[in-house]
């Protein structure tokens, strides 16, 4: 790679990599570690084809569908002997609303691995259905019925009513 695209995808991974971060963070219901993972197998798959990744239209969009896709990947393949554990690990900083964001973490990590995709794709990221379909590999139809399903766990599993969570 020459130097002036090492220094374009320094640039555009210097830049989006909090972003993906934080989806990689939604779609591993909270699994620092794991999101950690995903956004470095990422930027490595991103820096191998940055030559025709940086010719396309939106980079960004791009580099949220491979996380998607090797999130997806990585549900599909995981080892038997990894154990899911319901301690969460230290966190240094720490905001108004943890309540709220541990109760939304639970819920997502209770919804099937296709389901957490369809919900941080569509609404943390703000896709569109077409959009989404794209970055998972699925229909719109199936994108659609994905998205009504998990709102509708999500809501058994939070209630309607969030509201004693949310700050004053």
């Amino acid at each position: 790679m020459g130097r002036v695209r090492a220094d374009e995808y320094a640039e555009f991974a210097a830049a989006r990599s909090g972003h993906l971060y934080r989806s990689a963070c939604l779609l591993t219901a909270g699994d620092t570690h794991l999101a950690e993972d995903l956004v470095q197998e990422t930027l490595g798959r991103l820096y191998v084809r940055w030559g025709r990744v940086s010719r396309v239209g939106n980079p960004a969009g791009y580099a949220q569908t491979v996380l998607t896709r090797t999130f997806l990947a990585h549900q599909r393949r995981r080892s038997s002997t990894e154990r899911a554990t319901d301690a969460l690990p230290d966190v240094p900083y720490s905001t108004g609303d943890t309540p709220l964001r541990l109760t939304l973490l639970q819920a997502l990590a209770r919804l099937p691995a296709k389901d957490r995709a369809v919900v941080v794709l569509r609404y943390w990221e703000d896709r569109s259905i077409e959009e989404t379909a794209d970055a998972m590999n699925a229909s719109s139809a199936a994108v659609r019925t994905r998205c009504v399903r998990a709102l509708g766990r999500l809501r058994e599993l939070l209630g309607e009513d969030l509201a004693e969570y949310a700050r004053p």
